[in-house]
């Protein structure tokens, strides 16, 4: 995590930021004038946001100059020397859906057992605070987050759940991408940009979701998940391969790794040599949880530009709350990330920035 070297500020749309970083220098300012972090970036960030300014889609960037410097590196190496790599839930999409809290890959499922389904809620109550406990030590957590999952994915093959329970679990789910997700993966397809999209929870639902929610697939996009592993009569048995949790998601799990599919077929066929992404060795990473840097551990990458969506605020009772900390929160995600897009922020502004590294 590096140093914060510069106040925050807030910006309506990064890529106003990159424009004035790649256009000629500023004129000479009046030396007992405070330098700004950028030219015309918008208004400091208060101490307390409003819940109006909150909801306000906007991004803040701590250090405009190492992210120019970054930008200005990865366009000069071209578009083949990139690659994209995304969290899933609550990155690719919304916290909000509907007026109330999206559901996650994980927690839209219902097996058609109402047994089972309420034995997994139980698990999340008692390995959900564990898991955001800041006080628990790395090693001790990723015990715990690799029990939590083993248990889940045993209910789901002790609970008997089928292919069909997972379509109409994502027909039913209260789930949706951000706005300009699709923009995106097209202008990422088009120039041959892999995207990964890692995940701790299930890569047949996520799948799923792709082929309901967006209606299409894309060459270019791989998901790294647990996978399920389904008899002919459409019966889960197993799962394939290592277990994928929050403390683990990263390139060291290539090998889980397929294609998004256009129909469900068998999502546990061969796939293509993907070993080439070690090869791009500039990186756009994409999370919404500081955890999720870590996803392109076991990548030697040359750079890297982390744009990391924070939601700030929750809709309770008719009421803005305050989330623990926000202002904390704001400030460690500003320290990891180089770019903060504040709560359901749409994904244009990453688009606006992959056209600034891929012009």
């Amino acid at each position: 995590m590096r140093p914060m070297t510069s106040p925050l500020l807030l910006s309506p749309s990064p890529c106003r930021l990159l424009r004035r970083l790649f256009s000629r220098a500023p004129r000479r300012r009046n030396p007992t004038t405070p330098r700004p972090l950028a030219p015309n970036l918008g208004r400091r960030l208060p101490a307390s946001m409003s819940s109006s300014s909150a909801r306000t889609p906007g991004s803040v960037v701590a250090d405009a100059d190492a992210l120019a410097r970054k930008v200005a590196a990865i366009r000069a190496a071209g578009p083949a020397k990139l690659q994209v790599i995304a969290d899933f839930d609550g990155t690719l999409t919304r916290y909000w859906y509907d007026g109330s809290r999206g559901q996650s890959s994980h927690g839209l499922l219902r097996q058609g057992n109402e047994e089972f389904d309420a034995k997994r809620e139980a698990l999340f109550e008692h390995y959900h605070p564990i898991e955001i406990n800041p006080d628990i030590p790395l090693p001790e957590k990723a015990r715990l987050m690799e029990e939590w999952w083993g248990k889940t994915h045993g209910l789901l093959i002790e609970g008997g759940l089928t292919q069909e329970a997972i379509k109409k679990s994502v027909a039913d789910a209260a789930i949706a991408f951000r706005d300009g997700v699709v923009e995106l993966f097209e202008f990422l397809e088009a120039r041959d940009i892999p995207v990964l999209v890692f995940s701790a929870g299930l890569a047949d639902i996520i799948e799923e979701v792709f082929r309901q929610k967006l209606h299409r697939s894309f060459k270019n996009i791989k998901i790294v998940s647990n996978r399920m592993v389904f008899n002919e009569e459409g019966c889960l048995v197993a799962f394939k391969g290592k277990t994928i949790h929050v403390l683990n998601k990263n390139e060291h799990s290539l090998d889980m790794a397929a294609p998004v599919h256009d129909s469900l077929g068998d999502p546990n066929g061969s796939i293509d040599d993907y070993s080439l992404v070690k090869k791009r060795t500039n990186v756009l990473l994409l999370g919404d949880h500081i955890g999720d840097l870590g996803m392109s551990d076991g990548l030697n990458y040359e750079n890297r530009i982390a744009a990391g969506f924070l939601f700030m605020h929750q809709l309770t009772s008719n009421r803005f709350c305050r989330n623990t900390n926000i202002e904390k929160s704001l400030k460690d995600y500003s320290e990891a990330f180089d770019i903060v897009y504040l709560n359901d922020a749409p994904m244009r502004g990453v688009v606006e920035l992959v056209s600034d590294l891929c012009p």
